[in-house]
């Protein structure tokens, strides 16, 4: 008999979430910039009485919370936090550090996607495009970028029939759909 792993009824990542600086600048970047579309905002979201933040939530029980939903492409829904808390670090981790962490888009074209970015005001895009040449994702073409805020993002376009695929059955997801937010 074969043991069952994971979560029991898991049927996809419902989202991603980041905690930003300002709320209203990352959404305009997401919707300009990255081409999400807004779903909805919600807040503050507060216990101003007692524990709840801290409880549900790990932040310190005066924190307050902003939230925004956007959509971003056609599988991947985007939840965005903004904090204000009493006990709230400042610093974006580097993805070196814990906690550090970017976040990829499959583009059909790594140099033309670069090259919109760095035409947009207060990004920066982190050198040229480079294709990977051996190891397991051989053919990657990829390049990191900084939205205004410091967050990191990467481009990338790994075509299929990359080596690692000679070891496995398991792929990544790869959408052969336009980026669409319906």
């Amino acid at each position: 008999m074969t043991r069952r792993r994971g979560i029991p009824g898991a049927r996809a990542v419902h989202h991603v979430a980041y905690t930003v600086p300002d709320l209203e600048q990352a959404i305009e970047f997401f919707v300009e910039v990255i081409g999400a579309e807004l779903i909805y905002t919600e807040g503050p979201v507060q216990d101003r009485e007692g524990d709840w933040m801290t409880r549900k939530l790990a932040v310190d029980a005066a924190a307050v919370a902003r939230v925004a939903m956007l959509r971003l492409g056609p599988v991947t829904n985007l939840e965005l936090f903004e904090y204000t808390a009493p006990d709230q670090r400042r610093e974006l981790p580097r993805n070196s550090d814990w906690g550090g962490h970017h976040l990829a888009i499959h583009v059909t074209d790594v140099d033309a996607a670069a090259a919109y970015l760095r035409a947009q005001p207060g990004v920066r895009v982190l050198g040229d495009p480079e294709t990977i040449t051996d190891g397991p994702i051989a053919g990657d073409r990829w390049v990191y970028f900084v939205a205004p805020w410091g967050m990191q993002l990467e481009l990338i376009n790994i075509p299929a029939g990359a080596p690692f695929e000679q070891e496995t059955a398991a792929r990544p997801y790869q959408s052969d759909r336009p980026w669409s937010n319906h």
